[in-house]
């Protein structure tokens, strides 16, 4: 790894892929802090002129031979394998979108591949830098909601035509796959799953997820592309009361259990816990792709900082896939230690 910013200089830094969310990418490299922005590898050109007027190049090698401290690769996922290993040869730190890659085993060539050459290298899983979510996972830690008893998950909205190699399960799901195990701090342990294919994609477009977590908690996703409505929301419920996070809006509000009894008889008769305080928080909100951009260039400047490890990319790019396969098969699905698993069988725990 060449050693950007060891005597002032910015780092160099490179993209590749322009698509939607390359687009974005682009425009975050632009104007971030002690960062050069120096090209872009997109074989379709740039059209609609959103390089931010740097280098449009056609291969990873050019863009190589421009010398760059790190890349983001934001081509699509099918390619992440490839691009990313000839990163690693060359020497240079990445910052991979998520998912980390279309199988367990790329992924897990991935992972390895930037250890041995020791080199900085994390997954674009924006969530965890998005303003609610940080808040609930901090709020978590410090025991304000008790014992967590169950994650509840909801992502849908249109389809998106800028994805064509995977289905809602890797591109969307994984989203929700991450941010659970963060916030929480446990392992996924089994999964089962529903898809189901409208679109007339050969991937599915839709899938609703039941999974047991490390210390017992229940999670519930619910998945798709295929609604006119966009929502993005993480409840937690447990002893205290429950979490709701809005990650469109960066709001985070507390349901809590209140020790006041309901007067009204006919809503009494249906109340499972009496009525509590609820309080939405104010909290500061910065663009999640902003402090992702911070958080791994600091990382490859050597400061210690939050980035999300290829290695955690593949826990859930191995989670993901034991979904596929819970839904294939219409089992329900252990997922065994990180590192363990096969793509090709996990461990049936019963028959559905």
């Amino acid at each position: 790894m060449s050693s950007g910013g060891s005597q002032g200089r910015p780092l160099r830094a490179g993209l590749i892929g322009l698509g939607a969310m390359g687009r974005n990418h682009a425009r975050v490299l632009a104007g971030l802090d002690g960062v050069e922005f120096v090209g872009v590898v997109e074989p379709a050109g740039d059209p609609g002129r959103a390089s931010q007027g740097v280098q449009v190049l056609s291969t990873v090698g050019e863009l190589l031979a421009l010398g760059i401290d790190y890349a983001v690769v934001a081509c699509p996922t099918g390619l992440h394998e490839d691009v990313g290993l000839e990163l690693a040869e060359a020497g240079v730190c990445a910052l991979i979108e998520k998912p980390l890659a279309h199988s367990v085993k790329a992924a897990q060539r991935l992972a390895e591949a930037f250890e041995s050459h020791g080199l900085v290298a994390g997954v674009g899983h924006i969530e965890r830098y998005n303003p609610a979510l940080q808040s609930l996972r901090t709020r978590l830690e410090a025991g304000e909601l008790g014992e967590v008893f169950q994650v509840v998950t909801r992502r849908q909205g249109p389809f998106p035509h800028r994805i064509a190699d995977v289905g809602v399960v890797k591109d969307l799901a994984t989203h929700d796959i991450d941010l659970t195990s963060w916030v929480t701090g446990q392992d996924y342990i089994s999964v089962s799953a529903r898809t189901v294919s409208k679109s007339g994609r050969p991937h599915e477009d839709m899938v609703a997820v039941v999974g047991l977590l490390s210390e017992g908690s229940m999670v519930n996703h619910l998945v798709n592309w295929l609604s006119p409505l966009k929502e993005r929301s993480t409840v937690v419920t447990g002893d205290l009361g429950c979490f709701v996070a809005d990650t469109l809006t960066a709001d985070l509000t507390f349901y809590a259990n209140g020790a006041r009894s309901t007067e009204w008889e006919a809503l009494r008769a249906f109340r499972g816990v009496s009525e509590g305080d609820m309080v939405r928080y104010a909290i500061p909100k910065r663009e999640p792709l902003v402090v992702e951009h911070e958080r791994f260039r600091d990382a490859v400047l050597g400061e210690a900082t939050d980035i999300v490890t290829l290695r955690q990319g593949l826990r859930t790019v191995e989670v993901a896939t034991a979904v596929l396969e819970a839904a294939e098969r219409g089992v329900t699905v252990a997922v065994p230690p990180s590192g363990q698993g096969d793509e090709s069988g996990k461990e049936e725990l019963y028959v559905g």
